[in-house]
């Protein structure tokens, strides 16, 4: 969910209970430096939608419409 950009960090605390910082220091340690720094210039950009005050209000999901359901951190089945 951290590394797609239309699931804003607010959706990641209310699913799995990590503050921004607590995914941005479990991206530093899974991901290669050179991603990670990659990662962080998307998240930081002006269109970035990883922050719900910075995104376009037309916007009413958490995720990608492609995304696979997901309740209670569990895939669920179809």
């Amino acid at each position: 969910m951290a590394w797609e950009d239309r699931t804003p960090f607010e959706a990641i605390e209310y699913q799995f209970g990590l503050r921004e910082r607590d995914v941005i220091r479990l991206m530093r340690r899974q991901l290669k430096g050179k991603s990670f720094r990659l990662w962080r210039k998307r998240v930081n950009s002006g269109v970035s939608t990883k922050h719900l005050k910075k995104r376009n209000r037309a916007i009413k999901r958490f995720k990608c419409s492609r995304q696979r359901s997901i309740s209670n951190n569990k895939i669920s089945k179809r």
